[in-house]
């Protein structure tokens, strides 16, 4: 683990004390993970209506093209699923061959730019958590191509999936977010990732959340 990562996590609040039967422990825990995530998805999707409808006509208006963009991620347990979002770029990749957007990147459409940098384009995925694909909070589910790609070169790549992914999550209010031209922004990430899935509580998942609406707050992009 890289000093700033370590640094990090050594300075987070302690893990709660776990008690023997661990696994009653973490049932309740999910099930209240499971209702938090219901509960907010629900309400922000109403109140949220209005502004998904008046972004579907900019995307229209900008571009020719769908407004949502569906990519197969893997959730939990590495399950395969749909992931949606606003669509935010004039390509719609979703195979082999996936490059990361990058600052300046051309595919990316006008309003585009905007969704991204104030993260509404991630919005859409409240329908995730709806439907149980996804949690509020948990590790971004990276495109297939590149989870077989980094799966090959990161060890523990793949114990990401042992909890669902999130729309936000650790690895993100802590800086660890964007695009990873190198392979050490990628393992601090993961590092981030295995952490929470570690470390997880429902108080945790509830500070990740307030910490991401400051930010997005800040115009800091996910």
């Amino acid at each position: 683990m890289n000093a700033p990562a370590k640094q990090l996590l050594l300075h987070d609040d302690p893990a709660p004390h776990r008690p023997s039967s661990s696994v009653g422990w973490r049932s309740y825990a999910s099930v209240a993970k499971r209702g938090i995530d219901l509960v907010i998805s629900i309400c922000a999707l109403l109140l949220l209506l209005p502004l998904f409808l008046a972004v579907a006509l900019m995307i229209k208006i900008d571009s020719p093209g769908p407004v949502f963009f569906w990519q197969t991620r893997r959730g939990l347990h590495g399950k395969p699923f749909k992931i949606i979002k606003f669509r935010t770029m004039s390509v719609l990749e979703d195979g082999d061959v996936v490059q990361q957007a990058r600052r300046g990147d051309s595919r990316v459409t006008r309003t585009g730019r905007w969704l991204r940098s104030s993260s509404i384009d991630e919005l859409p995925q409240l329908v995730n958590v709806l439907r149980g694909e996804m949690s509020l909070v948990g590790p971004r589910p990276h495109a297939l191509a590149h989870d077989s790609y980094y799966s090959q070169l990161i060890g523990e790549y793949n114990a990401r999936q042992q909890v669902k992914p999130g729309i936000t999550g650790w690895a993100q209010v802590n800086g660890a977010r964007g695009e990873t031209p190198e392979l050490s922004q990628m393992k601090r990430r993961v590092e981030l990732d295995l952490w929470y899935v570690k470390h997880w509580t429902v108080m945790r998942d509830l500070k990740i959340i307030v910490m991401t609406a400051i930010q997005i707050l800040r115009h800091e992009a996910f």
